[in-house]
């Protein structure tokens, strides 16, 4: 039962230059950026002064902006008209293995947005959305045939324009797979068939509800939604905006709440979870770490205006910012503790607890917690009160109080609830909690665990050697300076 490793999620992913090829509709975003201070005399409509004019790619090539902003090596394929949107769009994708074929009197898609004050006030787009030709389909296979063994990951971004057919989508996919190489899917339309043999969809609430005719507006619907589109991919998810992501894993509903603190836009949003997930699975990250890399990027690009990225440091300042709460919001009581555990547990949360007198920290404690955390998603440290500090170590201890103990241990990173207790053992807590890994040191190696009959699992810890409270209060004791 003993165990040591990294928290996965304790680092962001490394910049590599993964490969990745993007393949769907391209887009040309517009903002026309103003300020509104009068209403028209001729409409009760705002008028905007226009200030500026700025110009990114949409669409699948948003999806292509947020890989490059990690640090990927992009590819794309996709079908443009003869037009000046076309060339503007070619001139954004510097950097990137293009493959962009034209057809004639195919309109390149532009969306238009008016911004005044902040605010998105309107949006007009000029585009075309039937299908693309025998022809272009054609062309597009023959590109993905000569390079898709240059790519670690495939990604499908339909925004229902015409280029990802359905004839199409089943014949990349199925030519992705003949390699080994997994397609993930962003979907639309409600006939998901042409996505059949993919890796992984990433449908939001409302994509979902359309595709398999299920209301989403609870748990079990949720699960029954993902069921359904389990006989279409590997890895059904659902993107539930500010509930962050859901997805089964061996039968089981698991959801990722989101990362958000302030939303301004979610423009994109799905371009950049598709785009953080393909990138983590080309690392060689499981399903769980993919999905919470891709709720950090989401609760970075949504605070932003327009379609945006998030680098890979945006992404670890954000996360570094998500544990600025204050201190004492960490430390609670029993009756506070059992109402975050049904919190946590209605979330899915992984929950692990330990337990101590925690006396005198130093890097041995620091180093048990840290390895702790490592066994789930929230650790819940029991600390033993004053009192009870006493009847276990005799009268002269403490040094620390018990206030000051659980201040030092809910600042660290590791720990993310501390709960004082009275009593002897932490039986009584742990009845609360019922964790699902309960750890304590490795000198309890052949002995009962106070608690073990409760929770789901037991881990032993080692500690680090020479590092104990006992030996640095023996040894500032024999200090003679």
């Amino acid at each position: 039962m003993d165990a040591k490793s990294q928290h996965p999620t304790q680092n962001i992913l490394k910049k590599s230059m993964m490969k990745i090829l993007v393949i769907g509709d391209l887009m040309l975003d517009r903002y026309l950026w103003g300020k509104c201070e009068r209403i028209s005399p001729e409409a009760p409509v705002q008028v905007v002064d226009v200030s500026k004019e700025t110009s990114t790619l949409g669409g699948a090539g948003n999806v292509i902006n947020n890989l490059l902003a990690f640090g990927a090596k992009v590819g794309v394929i996709s079908v443009v008209g003869n037009d000046d949107v076309a060339g503007q769009i070619k001139k954004l994708l510097n950097g990137v293995n293009q493959h962009i074929i034209t057809q004639d009197g195919r309109k390149t898609s532009q969306k238009s947005r008016i911004i005044a004050s902040h605010q998105q006030v309107v949006r007009y787009d000029k585009e075309s959305k039937e299908n693309i030709s025998k022809f272009s389909q054609e062309q597009i296979t023959k590109s993905f045939q000569s390079i898709v063994h240059e790519y670690d990951i495939v990604i499908l971004s339909d925004y229902g324009k015409g280029v990802l057919t359905p004839t199409l989508t089943q014949t990349l996919i199925k030519i992705a797979n003949a390699n080994s190489i997994k397609v993930l899917v962003d979907p639309k339309g409600s006939d998901y068939r042409k996505y059949i043999g993919a890796y992984l969809l990433t449908p939001n609430k409302k994509e979902a509800e359309i595709a398999t005719q299920v209301s989403i507006n609870d748990q079990n619907t949720l699960t029954h939604a993902l069921n359904a589109l389990e006989s279409i991919v590997t890895i059904p998810l659902i993107t539930l905006s500010e509930d962050g992501i859901a997805l089964l894993q061996e039968g089981e509903l698991i959801q990722k709440p989101t990362v958000a603190r302030e939303v301004y836009d979610v423009t994109g949003a799905g371009d950049t979870v598709i785009a953080s997930i393909a990138y983590s699975l080309a690392q060689n990250k499981d399903i769980l770490d993919a999905i919470e890399f891709a709720n950090l990027a989401a609760g970075v690009v949504v605070g932003k205006l327009g379609s945006a990225t998030a680098s890979l440091d945006e992404i670890s300042e954000y996360q570094s910012s998500l544990h600025k709460s204050p201190i004492e919001s960490h430390i609670k009581n029993f009756d506070e503790i059992r109402h975050v555990v049904e919190r946590l547990k209605s979330q899915n949360k992984k929950i692990v607890f330990t337990n101590g007198c925690f006396d005198i920290l130093h890097r041995g404690h620091v180093a048990y917690l840290d390895t702790t955390k490592s066994f789930g998603d929230i650790l819940i440290l029991g600390l033993n009160a004053d009192s009870s500090v006493k009847r276990l170590k005799g009268q002269s201890r403490p040094i620390n109080t018990q206030e000051d103990r659980a201040f030092i241990l809910a600042a660290l990173e590791s720990v993310d609830y501390v709960v004082i207790f009275e009593e002897d053992t932490p039986y009584k807590l742990i009845s609360i909690v019922e964790p699902d890994v309960l750890v304590k040191g490795g000198d309890y190696e052949g002995k009962e665990v106070v608690g073990s009959d409760i929770a789901l699992e037991v881990k032993l810890v080692d500690f680090v050697d020479g590092k104990s409270t006992t030996k640095t209060i023996d040894k500032i004791q024999s200090c003679n300076c």
